[in-house]
């Protein structure tokens, strides 16, 4: 018979708080993180991380110019003279007779009135500028996955998750001939990367429910992975050789996934090694003692289909840190490479937003 997910875990909770105390650290204060003590007869859910209520509203941050953003400019009274401006990857746009005008990092007004306050020198009056922003370059955002126009997306104004999927074409769908359309992504595991860190989205709640207190407003270098549903892989981060994503075939233990990713390197924290399971926004976390189970102490436990094993390099004291930590490094892994694809299916240079500094 096949064991549930949580049973297949129970050999790790039962022996819970002696987990903790490896590398010369303190306990983690599993209770007073709001997680049932690890002795409990199951593994509960994480709880979910609250959204900054800033996050839901349009930010009031004024546009600032940059390379490839284009404008029409007119000096009043003068519309003979209209033309298009692009701002070059030096950050300056070039009118008339003006040698270059450097606008990077100035509003549209403050644009208008430097270009005005150059074109001075030539005529006797200052003349009053127009500029009229027509699109927008230096400002992106990532949208990958499984989207029905997957791609960077320019940042023009104020921009939900909802507004962005919907310009992606809504999220795939798998259609079998003669069947039901059923959802090809898998929105328990899609995820927003802000300044290298997860943004704690419900993916599933914002999309499949309408929750509108998951949409989150978008900035400049957002990164959005919705992966696919069937992605029967492990993946093993930290404090190992070769960091990787494993291809489940068959059954696959912690113990034989740390061996395909090389080992751990020295001095790796062997006794809190931990598997994350399960939604991103709401995910399942025990911790395994490593060295117990290579000495033959404790019982390897089997990993099922989707679980992140991670080594610590030290210990960690708060639980919810050490989920973030985990959470952290799996998103920038995928965002990475994610990109990476991206930009060498689109065989054109683009910058990924992701910090890879722990």
């Amino acid at each position: 018979m096949t064991r549930s997910p949580r049973t297949s875990l129970l050999p790790l909770i039962a022996s819970g708080l002696a987990l903790f105390s490896g590398c010369q650290s303190n306990s983690l204060p599993v209770a007073r993180q709001g997680i049932p003590d690890p002795v409990a007869a199951e593994l509960n859910v994480f709880p979910a991380q609250p959204l900054d209520p800033a996050m839901l509203r349009p930010s009031d941050s004024v546009f600032h110019l940059g390379p490839g953003d284009t404008m029409e400019i007119e000096v009043i009274g003068d519309s003979a003279n209209r033309t298009s401006l692009t701002v070059g990857p030096d950050g300056k746009v070039y009118y008339n007779i003006l040698p270059g005008v450097d606008v990077w990092g100035l509003t549209l007004p403050e644009a208008a009135d430097r270009i005005g306050e150059e074109l001075r020198k030539f005529v006797r009056e200052k003349p009053a500028v127009s500029l009229v922003l027509k699109s927008v370059a230096s400002r992106q955002i990532w949208v990958l996955g499984r989207l029905n126009s997957p791609g960077v997306y320019a940042l023009g104004g104020p921009t939900s998750i909802l507004d962005v999927v919907v310009e992606a074409g809504g999220v795939a769908v798998n259609t079998p001939v003669g069947g039901v359309s059923s959802d090809d992504a898998d929105l328990s595991r899609s995820f927003l990367i802000r300044k290298g860190h997860i943004v704690p989205v419900d993916f599933q709640r914002l999309l499949h429910e309408g929750d509108a207190s998951q949409n989150v407003y978008l900035e400049p270098d957002d990164f959005i992975y919705v992966p696919p549903l069937r992605s029967a892989q492990v993946h093993v981060l930290g404090a190992v050789l070769q960091p990787r994503s494993e291809r489940m075939t068959g059954s696959l233990t912690v113990i034989q996934a740390i061996a395909m990713a090389g080992g751990t390197v020295p001095d790796a924290c062997l006794p809190n090694v931990a598997i994350l399971r399960g939604s991103l926004a709401h995910p399942q976390i025990a911790i395994v003692a490593v060295n117990q189970v290579l000495g033959g102490k404790a019982p390897d436990v089997r990993l099922e289909p989707g679980d992140i094993v991670y080594v610590p390099y030290t210990p960690e004291r708060v639980l919810l840190r050490y989920v973030n930590l985990i959470l952290d490094t799996f998103v920038r892994t995928v965002g990475v490479n994610e990109g990476a694809y991206a930009i060498s299916s689109k065989s054109r240079p683009v910058s990924v937003g992701v910090n890879l500094s722990p």
